[in-house]
């Protein structure tokens, strides 16, 4: 177990939500991590960790779609977006590429929610690890971490 898996597992006991931990081979594609979970692509949801002009984000995508990098900029009211580097991610939320969990205020980092994510009543995504993913319920996430809603997808 790692310790951001714990770190999230500490905030979701904490205000009493139901989740299930599910441990598979490790994946590097939101397809590969739904087979792995036996779920629907769909209600996976994909942590992107951007940085604008002047800060990184995370911007939270359902894992069946695409960031939009013009209606991104355009919500961060940037010029210029780029995806963070590996070490860049191993610095801001020590995880690789791919296991970026979709809980900005464990790394204190802004956030953005595309608003298509809460079309399902559950979401799955990896818990900062490529080997361990984490399933609850949408409206959970919604509440526990009040995120900023936008349309960020293509």
């Amino acid at each position: 177990m790692t310790p951001l898996l714990t770190k999230i597992q500490e905030l979701l006991d904490s205000q009493q939500i139901s989740y299930e931990i599910k441990d598979h081979p490790a994946v590097r594609t939101s397809q590969e991590a739904a087979q792995a979970r036996g779920e629907s692509l769909q209600i996976g949801a994909k942590a992107l960790l951007v940085k604008d002009d002047t800060r990184f984000v995370l911007l939270i995508l359902p894992a069946h779609l695409k960031l939009d990098t013009k209606k991104a900029k355009k919500v961060l009211n940037s010029r210029n977006l780029r995806f963070a580097t590996p070490e860049e991610l191993m610095q801001l939320v020590q995880v690789e590429k791919g296991a970026v969990p979709p809980f900005g205020p464990l790394f204190e980092v802004e956030m953005i929610v595309d608003h298509k994510l809460f079309e399902n009543e559950f979401i799955a995504f990896n818990a900062g690890s490529l080997e361990t993913s984490i399933k609850m319920r949408t409206q959970d996430y919604k509440r526990i971490i009040n995120p900023r809603v936008e349309d960020i997808v293509e």
